[in-house]
């Protein structure tokens, strides 16, 4: 079956958090001047993009990219259609039983990648323990956050992490149908970092 690209492309369009470092590559090294090659140099936010977040984003003390178990990002997973609600519950979920260890929501906000949203669609915090009980260890989404943009406490976030469920924002589910998909949405190895963009691949199981 062939895999289906879930990644926002990177290029300097792309909307970034506002105050946050915009995308950018250029070519520092051309060919006429090394003699052999063109070398690039990219600069942006982690957060840019389809990308996943580390504990160590939004709690000091939280475990960084370099601390997580990879086998989190690889493996069977379904996409659900969320865009009829404006908050996703478990009483919601619940109607998707048995679920596989990675979700993918699909909202009502069909993405630009080139503009910023100005809002999400809300994450009621009480999944995080219910995802737990139904051996979720992902939980990906097509927008920018889990939470309110504008959240200071991040509720959300905590409430998955603290239950062993990971994230994954900014998927492009724009084109993908609902169903059962075998993931891969590997972090890169940064070791310190608070989190790494990601290039998430689906295909579908038969």
């Amino acid at each position: 079956m062939t895999w289906i690209d879930i990644s926002h492309p990177l290029t300097e369009k792309v909307a970034t958090w506002s105050g946050d470092t915009p995308f950018s590559y250029e070519v520092v090294w051309p060919k006429e001047e090394s003699g052999s090659v063109n070398v690039g140099k990219i600069s942006m936010s982690i957060h840019t993009g389809t990308h996943i977040d580390a504990p160590f984003h939004f709690d000091s003390e939280g475990k960084r990219v370099g601390a997580l178990d990879v086998s989190v990002y690889i493996g069977t997973s379904k996409v659900i259609d969320v865009s009829e609600v404006s908050c996703v519950t478990q009483e919601l979920l619940a109607d998707y039983l048995p679920l596989p260890p990675r979700l993918l929501l699909k909202t009502k906000q069909q993405t630009d990648p080139n503009r910023f949203p100005d809002h999400v669609t809300e994450l009621d915090p009480r999944i995080g323990p219910w995802l737990k009980e139904q051996g979720v260890v992902l939980l990906g989404i097509d927008t920018a956050s889990v939470d309110h943009l504008e959240s200071k406490e991040m509720l959300v976030h905590y409430a998955l992490f603290d239950n062993g469920v990971h994230i994954l924002e900014n998927a492009w589910l724009d084109h993908v149908a609902p169903g059962d998909y075998e993931l891969i949405a590997l972090p890169l190895n940064i070791i310190d970092a608070d989190g790494s963009p990601v290039r998430a691949v689906i295909r579908p199981l038969l």
